[in-house]
């Protein structure tokens, strides 16, 4: 039996999630891994020895040098063949990333975040300054939390509140960037919700939320009259996933 590769350290999500070149070829895109990624951010973009790199990842040089190798040549046939270059997925643990001062989650319940701003759901997810927190258990908030960002652009809050083991998201506006950065996370997002932080989260908390599923950047706050109502159960993704939930990580080689 092979065995199973152990998760890259990755320093955050990132901002852009897909490329592609003005005329589009047929078939399918091109899949770079965040780990393939991290290295070309880390060897091409900060200018790092393979040897920092690996020690920025945790893992071997040769290893370093393989998922690289990989990257760049992923890189070149969307280049050379005009094909879309999408960023998903791979064997990665988010490293660097934390949310201080917050409360564990407790067994079983749902971690709901909200973008604040003095009582308000905050309008532009990349933007927000705070976010509040609202713990679930059997329909009912029982605990409530209102936390600082410790980063800006959409990669870093999705971090964030990943580290803060958030479950939803609820907010006005936001990017197609932003959106697959909480996917990968495992995050819901219940987007172009405006008004009270508390309604929505109690709203969210008893499966009755209305939410405009296809919310822009530009939404601006104003709920465009979709009536989706939320069904919240079976989004509970658990706690103490580390790694990334598309590759199957273990810690047994590089």
């Amino acid at each position: 039996m092979p065995r199973r590769q152990r998760c890259r350290w990755i320093g955050s999500y990132p901002d852009y999630w897909e490329f592609a070149p003005e005329e589009l070829a047929a078939g399918a895109p091109v899949v770079m891994t965040l780990d393939e990624f991290e290295t070309i951010r880390l060897l091409d973009r900060e200018g790092l020895t393979q040897e920092q790199c690996a020690e920025r990842m945790g893992v071997s040089r040769p290893t370093v040098t393989a998922i690289y190798d990989s990257a760049r040549k992923k890189v070149a046939e969307a280049l050379v063949d005009g094909k879309r270059l999408q960023l998903r997925g791979g064997s990665y643990q988010l490293h660097g990333q934390s949310a201080p001062n917050i409360s564990q989650k407790g067994t079983n319940h749902m971690r709901i975040a909200v973008t604040y701003e003095n009582g308000e759901i905050f309008q532009h997810f990349g933007h927000t300054k705070q976010f509040k927190l609202y713990d679930v258990a059997d329909g009912k908030i029982v605990t409530e939390q209102i936390v600082d960002t410790n980063g800006s652009g959409h990669g870093a809050l999705a971090g964030f509140l990943k580290a803060a083991q958030a479950d939803a998201l609820i907010c006005g506006g936001i990017g197609m960037g932003a959106r697959n950065a909480l996917a990968e996370a495992g995050i819901t997002l219940y987007g172009g919700v405006n008004g009270s932080a508390d309604a929505a989260a109690q709203a969210l908390a008893q499966g009755s939320l209305q939410f405009d599923p296809d919310a822009k950047c530009d939404h601006h706050g104003h709920h465009h009259g979709e009536d989706h109502d939320c069904d919240h159960h079976g989004h509970h993704h658990g706690e103490g996933h580390d790694c990334g939930h598309h590759g199957g990580c273990g810690h047994h080689d590089d």
